[in-house]
Formats: C-alpha cells, structure tokens, sequence
C-alpha cells in the first residue's frame, strides 16, 4: 500500500499541483484543513448573504445624523471588501469585516447628534480611533489582552455571543419584542405572522439539513425563504439588477478624505476616541477569539493562528472607513455562520470581500434578502456557541462562575463589552476572597482594572 495521497481530478476543490485550483488550495491550506474549495466558497456566499444588511443599516444610521447615503452605502462596501480581503488573504482567515454596527450607532447618535459635532469631525474620530486601534495592535496589546484573557472569560464570551445573535435575530423579526407593558423587558411578538413563521420554519430546517449534512444547508434556507418572501411577502419587491454606485448625491460633496483630525483631537471630542477604541479592542478582539475558536483556528496553546495578524486586519480596515466616510470596522460575528456552513480557511473571507465589490452594482438585488430570511442562520450559530458551556471548568468554580457572569450580562446589557468587563471584575474579586489569588496574574488584574475604570468613569458605549 502506497504511502503516497491520491490526487483528486481537476475541478473546484481540487489539489492539483498544476491547475489554479492547486494554486490556492495551498496558498489557503484548504485540503490541510479538511475542507473543500467549494465548500469555502459557500460558507463565504452564507456570510455574505449574514452580513449584507449592514449595506443599508449603516447608512441608514449616519444617514439620520446628516452623512450622505449615497456615499456611505459606497463607503460601506469598500470597507467591507478591504477588510475581509485582507482578512482572508493576508491572516488566512475565515471572518468577515465590516463597518461595525454598535460602533455605527455611537458614531451617529453619539458623537454627531448627541454632541453636535460635524460629520466631518465625526470622520476624523473615526480615523483616529483606527490610527490608535492599529498602534494597539501591531504593538502586541491586543495580543497580549488575548493570552491574558482566562479560559472562564473566554468561553463565557462564546456563549454570550450566542446568546446576542439569538436575542438580535429574534427581535429583528418580531419573535421577541420589548415589552409594552409592566413586567420583563422583553415579550412575545406576534407568533403568527409571516416574518415569524418564515423564521422558525427556516431554522427547523437548518437542523434537518445539517443533520442530513447537505452541503451549503444554510444557504440553500436563505435562498428559499427570501424565494418566499418574493412570492409572497409584499414588502420583498424586485427593482432590477444593476445600479451605478454613486459617490455622492446630487447637492452633497463626496466623504472620501473628509475626516477633520484637528477637529476630533479637540478635548471635546478625544474621550470619544477613547471610548470607540476600548470598545473596538474588546468587542472585536472577543468576536475573533470567539469565531476563530469555533472554527478551529487555535493552537494546542489557545491562541489564534495568525492571530497578530487577524487583529492588524481589521483595525487598519477603521483607517481605511474614516478615509472613505463610513464608520468604524471590526470583524463580524456573523462569521460565524459561514463558519457552521463550513468555513475553516481565509478564502471564505475573500469570497466575502469579492461580493461586496460586486455589491457596489447590484445594491437593488441585495434587496431582495428580507432579515427573516437570514435570522434563523444567525439563530442557528447562536445555538451552536452554546456549546462552549461544556468547556467550562465547574472544578474551578471562580473561573467557570466569572465566565457565566461573562455570557449572562453580554445578552442582558447587549453590549460584549460590558458583559467582559463585569467577568473580570467578579474574576479578581472571587479570587481574592476565596484566597486563590496566586492563580492571577499581573495581566488579568490590569485589564479588569482598566475596564472598571473606563465604566466608572463614564466613558463605555
């Protein structure tokens, strides 16, 4: 018996040494990883179709605080294409960047029409939390924040994270709605209606096609409700193909290289940068752990392979947004999706990238994908993150308590920040009391430090 593989035919996923395809099943180590050229390829189409919404959330958004939608719907898809680019090709990786949509909100309601600054200046934030983002990165601070992150806080960020896509797909489709009444906060929608329905069905069927191990299941759900939803659902209407991409409307200037610096580095303004850095540092730094975990991207240490070079990515994508107009960057955690689709390599993520090129022409065909199509994929990943709960070390109850304190409040504050913050601090407090505080280190009690202080100094988003 030869010791020597069998070489698959030519064709896509194909290892042969002489063909394109061979080309980059090396470049991306695709066969290395046990996966499949057109497996990535659809994990990458599943991302995609996860994460097109933001194309027009976030003009949405800056839209209402006076930015151009024109311009930044342009903005939007070439920072999505930058960052993930990078991302897949550069870190190899299998996660998707994007104008990020907490920071979005900051930008807009915070900074522009909560302080009353300029978009410009607005901008020039934007660009200078990037510029200090990247120094934070390449330095090894955000490296160093990862290996001093403690298994308890870490797997509770997996979790808590499942949980926030479960509570953000089933409120953005009406299955759980603020509560109008007394009592708790969140309620029951309308169960009956068709965003609801066309939900549930499609995330039943993600479980019968995943156990089925059909390839692209996820996708082939998206496909078939927003299918649906064309047939059936008025608001779901075709508006054609193509459309020119346009850098700004008629009556406003263009936002490319905009950004006011010596406005944003006004005292007014710089507690603000401060604020979207210590968010970006945390929230994307735990969405990349968190992903790259479930993608199985760690080492026998628990690091990120190409780690540095994953959290480099996509704080220089923030650089490249405040250049363009648009709104901080930060890794998607709806890469996970393309993940549970398949996704292990960084050609998933330039897939992403590719698409959202392609965006800029066909913004009135991404219309056509309504969120119920793409909710029971994010809920579907949430359910899948839960099952960081049996990494947990209950032997080690402060660890495994702090985790799930992690988790709990990342969904009950919806903010990944806040629910980081208050594990670190029920970390080191539980250490200490219960006299095990030899098992902490000068690195966790300095970040739970730094992040209670930036809470209590007023300065969280």
């Amino acid at each position: 018996m030869s010791d020597t593989p069998a070489q698959p035919t030519v064709g896509v996923g194909s290892t042969n040494a002489f063909g394109t395809s061979g080309v980059i099943d090396r470049y991306f180590g695709i066969s290395t990883q046990g996966s499949t050229q057109r497996k990535e390829i659809v994990a990458g189409v599943t991302t995609f179709l996860a994460m097109v919404y933001s194309v027009f959330v976030v003009p949405g958004m800056l839209g209402k605080a006076g930015f151009d939608t024109s311009a930044v719907f342009v903005a939007v898809c070439l920072t999505t294409a930058f960052g993930s680019l990078l991302m897949g090709l550069w870190a190899k990786l299998p996660i998707a960047i994007g104008c990020a949509i907490s920071l979005t909100a900051f930008t807009a309601f915070g900074l522009v029409l909560g302080k009353g600054i300029s978009p410009s200046v607005a901008l020039g934030a934007v660009f200078l939390m990037g510029i200090v983002f990247t120094g934070i990165s390449v330095t090894g601070v955000r490296s160093w924040i990862l290996r001093n992150l403690p298994s308890g806080v870490a797997h509770g960020t997996g979790i808590g994270i499942g949980l926030f896509l479960l509570l953000i797909a089933s409120n953005d489709v009406g299955l759980v709605i603020k509560n109008p009444g007394g009592g708790l906060p969140l309620a029951l929608g309308h169960i009956s209606a068709f965003p609801v329905i066309m939900s549930v069905i499609g995330l039943a069927a993600i479980f019968g096609l995943e156990k089925r191990r059909v390839p692209g299941g996820i996708l082939l759900v998206v496909v078939a409700i927003s299918l649906i939803g064309l047939a059936f659902d008025p608001s779901v209407t075709y508006h054609g193909i193509f459309a020119l991409p346009s850098l700004s409307a008629p009556g406003h200037s263009s936002l490319i290289g905009s950004m006011d610096i010596k406005g944003a580095l006004s005292a007014a303004v710089l507690p603000s940068v401060f604020a979207l850095v210590m968010t970006a540092v945390f929230d994307a730094t735990g969405t990349i752990r968190a992903v790259a975990g479930q993608a199985g991207q760690l080492d026998e240490n628990g690091r990120i392979i190409n780690g540095g070079r994953a959290l480099t990515a996509d704080s220089l994508s923030s650089i490249f947004s405040g250049f363009l107009g648009g709104a901080p960057a930060a890794a998607y955690i709806e890469s996970s999706v393309g993940v549970a689709a398949g996704a292990k390599t960084g050609l998933a993520a330039a897939v992403v990238g590719v698409l959202f090129l392609a965006v800029m022409f066909l913004s009135p065909l991404a219309g056509l994908v309504p969120s119920y199509a793409t909710a029971p994929a994010l809920m579907y990943v949430g359910l899948l993150m839960l099952s960081n709960v049996s990494k947990l070390h209950m032997d080690d109850m402060v660890d495994s308590m702090s985790g799930l304190v992690t988790s709990v409040f990342i969904v009950l504050t919806a903010n990944i920040v806040t629910g980081i913050m208050l594990g670190f601090a029920t970390l080191v407090i539980g250490r200490v009391v219960s006299g095990e505080f030899r098992k902490l280190n000068v690195g966790t009690v300095s970040i739970a430090v730094v992040l209670v202080v930036f809470y209590v100094g007023g300065w969280a988003i």
